[in-house]
């Protein structure tokens, strides 16, 4: 089954990913990191399909899908 890894000294929490989603496994969440960013995080409950249209739509690379 595929999975998404978070490259999160890369994410910059545009959100751009989130909707890119069509399983809605990728969310923005409440907390930041130490660096004031909100970095994506995986429901890791939710198949992934390996669409790959989140690794599309992240201008920084920072989301890569494992098969």
């Amino acid at each position: 089954m595929p999975k998404i890894r978070v490259l999160e000294k890369y994410c910059k929490g545009c959100g751009l990913c989130v909707p890119a989603c069509p399983k809605k496994i990728l969310y923005l969440p409440e907390e930041v990191d130490r660096r004031g960013v909100h970095v994506v995080k995986v429901h890791a409950e939710i198949p992934c399909t390996a669409c790959l249209n989140c690794t599309t739509m992240c201008p920084d690379a920072a989301l890569e899908v494992d098969e």
